[in-house]
């Protein structure tokens, strides 16, 4: 089975949609529109009746939907709906979300199998069907001392009930992490800097199960968010 993005143009690049219930990576330099992307992903699913958990490190829910707020594609309504619930991880809800298995109150999980069975438990018991992690930066900010961090909580991640994009600040898209090896798909969002100005482009790195070409394809910032335009590659 497989599910809209909600982003305009990019799911004619993977015949027709994500498949539902794995694991994807949306890689780019900072600005390139990742968190644009994912937000207009969380924002289809609470218009098609499923539920969101956006996990972020850089933002409260306040300062996301703010953000979000100069785009017209609701992102704003799908959070007042409760479908979108925004969680950041230094937050009194969230700590509380994670502080079961930790040591003492409070306190994050002291490592990173506790925060991933944590995070599933959690995805499970709520029903959760869409999950969004801003960023990879949160394993690397409380795990950086456990080399194999990512490849144990994306190993479980797998296994959750939901489908999953993960956010990656990885800047070169012919650098592998193992975040691209583990993951089911990898989307790499560009941006060049040229004398007429920022240019975009979406690039399918990987899909599994899904016939892709890894062409980049034109991507632009409309007033209704990103939007891909399939039928044009960007030369570099």
């Amino acid at each position: 089975m497989r599910i809209p993005s909600g982003v305009p143009g990019f799911d004619e690049l993977i015949s027709g949609g994500l498949l539902k219930d794995r694991l994807y990576v949306v890689s780019g330099p900072p600005g390139s529109g990742k968190t644009t992307f994912c937000s207009q992903f969380a924002t289809k699913g609470a218009i098609d009746g499923e539920t969101t958990l956006f996990l972020t490190l850089h933002e409260s829910q306040q300062e996301l939907v703010s953000d979000m707020a100069n785009y017209e594609f609701g992102f704003d309504k799908a959070v007042s709906s409760g479908h979108v619930k925004v969680l950041n991880v230094f937050d009194k809800e969230a700590q509380r979300l994670f502080s079961s298995s930790s040591r003492s109150s409070g306190d994050f999980p002291s490592n990173v199998e506790n925060l991933s069975n944590q995070l599933v438990a959690f995805v499970e018991s709520r029903d959760v069907d869409r999950l969004v992690i801003d960023s990879t930066m949160l394993l690397e900010y409380y795990f950086s001392d456990d080399l194999n961090a990512l490849i144990k909580f994306l190993t479980k991640l797998k296994r959750a009930d939901a489908t999953v994009v993960l956010i990656s600040e990885m800047t070169d898209p012919s650098s592998y992490s193992d975040g691209h090896y583990l993951a089911h798909g990898v989307v790499f969002m560009h941006n060049y800097l040229e004398a007429g100005g920022m240019t975009r482009g979406v690039q399918i790195i990987k899909m599994r199960g899904t016939e892709i070409d890894c062409d980049i394809r034109q991507a632009e910032f409309t007033n209704r968010g990103l939007r891909v335009d399939p039928s044009t590659k960007i030369q570099t």
